[in-house]
């Protein structure tokens, strides 16, 4: 799935590398814990969260994700933004929660880490 196809799907407006929405999201990811972002996304995938914090971008950095999608409405600070900018990072909003936010994304076809087969000792470490 195209990072275009993700905001579309979720009617997202993108704040940051509207000049990489060809990029491909292999996978999302959905959590509200930096701990748990680093834990369970791997590069090429996506995250969805209402963490609005400029270490969920560095974290993003560390593990190389595609994007980030802020979800509930909520919306980065202006140096969030920046910093986004700086590292190329695409970023958007949504205004659907969390949990519809990656079902309308796992129903058009976007794996979850679980079922994404790259993920680290496959499937059957996943929790």
């Amino acid at each position: 799935m195209q990072l275009r196809d993700v905001a579309r799907i979720l009617e997202a407006e993108v704040l940051t590398g509207e000049d990489k929405l060809d990029l491909t999201v292999e996978a999302g990811c959905g959590c509200d814990l930096i701990s748990d972002m680093l834990a369970f996304t791997k590069e090429r995938m996506i995250v969805l969260t209402g963490l609005v914090s400029p270490q969920i971008i560095r974290a993003a950095e560390m593990v190389d994700l595609v994007a980030i999608v802020f979800v509930r409405g909520k919306r980065p600070t202006p140096d969030i933004i920046e910093l986004s900018n700086e590292l190329g990072l695409p970023i958007m909003c949504t205004h659907y929660p969390l949990y519809e936010s990656a079902g309308l994304l796992f129903t058009a076809g976007l794996p979850g880490w679980r079922h994404w087969p790259r993920a680290v000792g496959g499937a059957k470490d996943a929790p």
